[in-house]
């Protein structure tokens, strides 16, 4: 860690974020490796998405639209939402930093969960704010937890639904209570890049719709493939999104983005389709690493959070994938030490993880 300047020092909050560390993607002495750490769509990027981003070369001259006005109406078309309601950003992780620099700061206080997406403490340690951890119950968000740690310094609450890593999802009318029973100045943050593994799944959008204090946030990094390209999106309150485009670089998306985004959400065949290979293949790895003595919670996202007797036994398990040429997450850094999280990759893939941690069981055992 790099000493700090003795008078040159960042806003207090800063010093103390934790590095994030994205799913690793190359042990050492393999030269091909199954990837399964970053819950990546193994099928890619819509062939659409993929046409667009090259015939955006040609005008990478040209400044990108500020206002991403012809993405918003693509997804407002798709999911049935205004458009003037919606803003994009580089990933749903740069709209969570919006919302912390917006909302959030000095003297306030951001709720997450205790196996909350990680980005969530980052952003309000960014902004100067106080994260507040709250308990799950069993692995599982806890609406009342979330409402006991509530306060009149409560900024925002972020809850991902399903969440990640645990692939766990709560009741519609679980988030609708904790919506109602939240203090008056406090924004609720439903994070749903997850949404699209759920058939008939609107990501709480109508929620956010009646009401004046929640906002979604949504992502092109995982049914849509886009993860190389960083685009997101939220959907809220026009006083929300108005707030969030004040905050918002007026390029903060490139056309190569912008386009690919545009055609990968109109491609609705090709997200079916990668949903219910999805379903499918979570499924048979599940069900694969049950039947060797592996438990998991029912997964709604597009992985599998496996669960040992404890943290020596997941380490074990992680070293053995490893020298298998598999490369899964580590959650530990998310309290969950017993646990390893697995993409869901294609059934193959899914066949040869379960296989490998199966080995493992037997030679543990």
């Amino acid at each position: 860690m790099t000493e700090p300047h003795p008078t040159i020092r960042p806003q207090p909050g800063i010093l103390e974020i934790a590095l994030y560390q994205g799913g690793e993607s190359r042990p050492a002495g393999h030269a091909e490796v199954l990837k399964l750490s970053s819950n990546e769509n193994p099928l890619g990027p819509s062939p659409k998405a993929i046409a667009a981003f090259r015939a955006a070369a040609g005008s990478l001259h040209l400044y990108p639209s500020s206002d991403h006005a012809a993405l918003r109406a693509a997804i407002g078309a798709v999911h049935g939402l205004d458009p003037a309601r919606i803003v994009c950003g580089s990933g749903s992780d740069e709209i969570i930093s919006f919302l912390t620099q917006a909302y959030a700061g000095p003297g306030l206080e951001v709720v997450h969960t205790e196996h909350g997406f990680g980005m969530y403490r980052i952003s309000a340690l960014a902004a100067g704010a106080t994260p507040i951890e709250v308990r799950e119950r069993e692995r599982r968000t806890d609406v009342d937890a979330i409402l006991a740690a509530a306060t009149e310094r409560t900024a925002l609450v972020f809850v991902a639904n399903p969440n990640n890593p645990t692939g766990t999802m709560i009741a519609a009318a679980e988030i609708e209570r904790l919506a109602a029973g939240l203090p008056a100045r406090t924004l609720l943050v439903l994070d749903a890049a997850y949404a699209e593994c759920v058939e008939g799944f609107d990501g709480h959008a109508g929620l956010v719709a009646e009401r004046d204090n929640v906002v979604m946030t949504r992502t092109f990094s995982k049914i849509h493939g886009l993860g190389g390209l960083r685009v997101g999106w939220s959907y809220g309150p026009p006083h929300v999104i108005d707030a969030l485009n004040r905050v918002r670089g007026p390029f903060n998306l490139s056309t190569a983005q912008l386009a690919a985004a545009e055609a990968a959400v109109r491609d609705g065949d090709y997200t079916a389709r990668c949903r219910a290979e999805n379903v499918r293949n979570r499924q048979n790895l599940a069900a694969g690493l049950a039947a060797v003595g592996v438990a998991s919670d029912p997964s709604e996202a597009n992985f599998v959070l496996a669960r040992f007797r404890d943290r020596a036994e997941a380490e074990g398990c992680d070293r053995a994938l490893r020298e298998a040429g598999i490369i899964v997450r580590k959650v530990a850094g998310y309290k969950l030490p017993q646990a390893l999280r697995i993409t869901v990759g294609d059934a193959a893939a899914c066949e040869r993880v379960a296989a490998a941690v199966g080995a493992f069981m037997r030679v543990r055992a």
